[in-house]
């Protein structure tokens, strides 16, 4: 597999730089500034407990929905002009969410963001593909800690901001960085039309996503980004409950050590793209984030009083497939049309996936009054990423995949 040849950061792409930085910040910000500010809107105006489940269900469904859609609509747009759209969405959907007088406009208006959301999980590893081929892990480093931060910062924030003026003003406010994260974008656009028709529009074979589900490599990664969001997922869903019924924590406690389990990503988002790149470390992370996962539910299971913290610790650590299957997706393809093909597939089926969980595991804890076999169930789906990581190591592309196979690609 050849890289590309190596040139200084910043020479002819800051403002793709600046673009991707704040693409991912706004992208993870207009998720995570919702649920802090719930009870503050649930004084305003009912929120019945079926609008509240729809919410928490509605991101792993819009991006497994429009991560199917986002190829095609890449072919059509370009990338910066579809990065763009997103952006535009992100804004005005923000923006009705902060205007909302009611519980079903609450949830219209969050719909429409994470199907922006959505679009834009898919493109960021193929802009990383496009505009920095031969900085592939150090962008994906820089991407994917800010959206670790973008996740982080609003629950920081928001509760303090809507105390102060409001819960629109905290929900809204966010919008401001979506408006930035424009600029960049309709910069480089200005710029391409300027020096040619279409130059940012890549010809496309309108086969090629199709093509994901008969590659190996595909469905491997496909499996590594969808044990990290059953982990994610699940966790944020159930962790805090599963913790005061087999731990004894407080809720305060319990919530406490969630925060512990979403800030293990942090280490992950900086570490992870340099490992691969650098030391290509592939088939080791693959396998410590497994001994990792599987620690951390065995600790849950059998001794969940005695070091509570370092279960929850190692659980988060099993994530850091989420930033070694984004690096791999730029890795793992040859052009940024193969990026948007295999990014598309992957987190759309990945998502789908997802999305069952959450659910899932609830109804068995009902059916079973116990944590035990839903504690199982996550068991046998991070052991489920050891033959993924298998084949993910290997150093080949989707392409060499599919031309060892079916011929030309």
């Amino acid at each position: 597999m050849s890289s590309a040849p190596s040139r200084p950061l910043w020479q002819g792409r800051t403002l793709a730089l600046v673009g991707i930085v704040l693409f991912a910040f706004s992208l993870r910000s207009a998720v995570a500034s919702l649920s802090p500010v719930l009870a503050f809107i649930s004084a305003d105006f009912p929120m019945p407990p079926a609008i509240v489940g729809l919410i928490g269900t509605v991101p792993p469904v819009c991006y497994a929905v429009f991560g199917i859609l986002t190829p095609q609509l890449e072919r059509r747009f370009g990338l910066e002009r579809l990065a763009l759209a997103a952006m535009i969405v992100v804004t005005a959907g923000m923006v009705w969410r902060a205007l909302a007088s009611e519980s079903l406009t609450l949830l219209l208006a969050t719909a429409v963001i994470f199907a922006a959301v959505g679009v834009g999980n898919i493109l960021l590893p193929p802009l990383v593909k496009k505009h920095f081929p031969d900085r592939i892990g150090l962008l994906t480093t820089i991407y994917s800690t800010t959206m670790a931060l973008a996740t982080l910062g609003p629950p920081l924030i928001a509760v303090p901001v809507a105390d102060a003026a409001g819960w629109r003003i905290s929900l809204g406010m966010w919008a401001g960085f979506a408006v930035l994260a424009m600029i960049p974008w309709i910069a480089l656009l200005v710029h391409a039309r300027a020096a040619g028709p279409d130059e940012d529009i890549e010809t496309a074979n309108p086969r090629v996503f199709g093509r994901m589900w008969r590659v190996p490599l595909a469905w491997a990664l496909t499996v590594g980004f969808t044990v990290s969001g059953v982990l994610a997922y699940t966790s944020f869903a159930w962790l805090p409950t599963i913790l005061v019924d087999t731990a004894g924590v407080t809720p305060a406690a319990a919530g406490a050590l969630l925060s512990l389990f979403a800030a293990m990503g942090l280490p992950s988002s900086l570490l992870v793209p340099v490992l691969v790149v650098r030391y290509n470390a592939t088939r080791a992370l693959f396998g410590f984030a497994v001994v990792a996962g599987l620690a951390g539910i065995a600790g849950l299971l059998f001794a969940a009083q005695a070091a509570t913290w370092l279960w929850v610790a190692l659980l988060g650590l099993a994530t850091l497939l989420f930033p070694l299957t984004l690096v791999l997706l730029g890795l793992r393809s040859r052009t940024h049309e193969g990026a948007v093909a295999l990014s598309g597939f992957v987190q759309s089926v990945g998502y789908a996936i997802v999305a069952l969980f959450p659910v899932g595991i609830g109804l068995l804890h009902g059916a079973t009054d116990s944590w035990t076999w839903p504690l199982i169930i996550l068991a046998g789906v991070v052991a489920a990423a050891i033959p993924a990581g298998a084949v993910a190591a290997r150093a080949h592309t989707i392409e060499d995949d599919w031309e060892r196979r079916h011929g030309t690609w």
